[in-house]
């Protein structure tokens, strides 16, 4: 283990060993950076191995592409003190593989088929052409639930996109440090990366502007659509 590594422990739960990951940043001064439960709260906090690990065995979260390990410390750092625990959202292993590489994920979820479910954007274009057909009250009870479904989404895409430029970034501030280091191998696919994510970003404002007019359709037609029932 080294500094910047991604590692975790296995921890019990209900009485049960070893049930799930707790995932920290190693500082590499003996100290990490994770969501502890020391107190009233879950907060980000530094502690010493020992209090991480319970004693137990570490082990390293491996990836194939990740930041370099200042930049890793660094993204831990910058959320010490933070008392935002979701296990949905913002788990542990939300926050350490955020500080890694950049994505807000827990592997856990996904294993335990507990991931949150990503709405297809635009579903709800046909429920306008469906509900068009229809009767006018069936078509107001399809349009709400379409803006239900669309500001779920919106919320989704937003934060993909916050994620994609934190990417952007990131990779820009990994390219500089590589350079300072006299790695332009490391500079060079550091920037590769960062245009990668600025495609991205550009892609999801495309869609989030789709969807913003998909929202306008529906609130014309819902609109006349009373002014029938009138």
């Amino acid at each position: 283990m080294v500094r910047g590594d991604q590692i975790y422990v296995m921890r019990p739960l209900m009485g049960m060993d070893g049930v799930y990951e707790h995932h920290g940043i190693d500082c590499g001064d003996g100290t990490v950076i994770h969501y502890s439960k020391r107190g009233d709260e879950p907060t980000i906090a530094r502690t010493s191995h020992e209090v991480f690990s319970w004693n137990r065995p570490v082990f390293v979260k491996q990836y194939t592409t990740a930041y370099m390990p200042d930049v890793v410390v660094e993204r831990a750092e910058s959320r010490l003190g933070e008392r935002r625990y979701d296990l949905m959202n913002n788990n542990c292993e939300h926050f350490a593989t955020w500080c890694k590489v950049g994505r807000n994920e827990s592997k856990q979820l996904t294993e335990y088929g507990l991931d949150v479910r990503r709405l297809d954007p635009f579903a709800s274009r046909q429920w306008i052409r469906e509900a068009e057909e229809g009767d006018p009250m069936k078509a107001i009870a399809l349009y709400n639930q379409a803006m239900g479904n669309l500001t779920v989404t919106q919320n989704q895409l937003q934060a993909q996109y916050n994620q994609a430029q934190d990417q952007v970034l990131t990779w820009h501030r990994t390219a500089d440090l590589a350079l300072k280091q006299g790695r332009e191998d490391l500079a060079r696919a550091a920037l590769e990366r960062k245009v990668k994510f600025k495609r991205e970003a550009e892609k999801i404002q495309n869609q989030l502007a789709q969807l913003i007019e998909t929202q306008e359709t529906l609130k014309r037609n819902t609109t006349s659509l009373r002014q029938k029932l009138v």
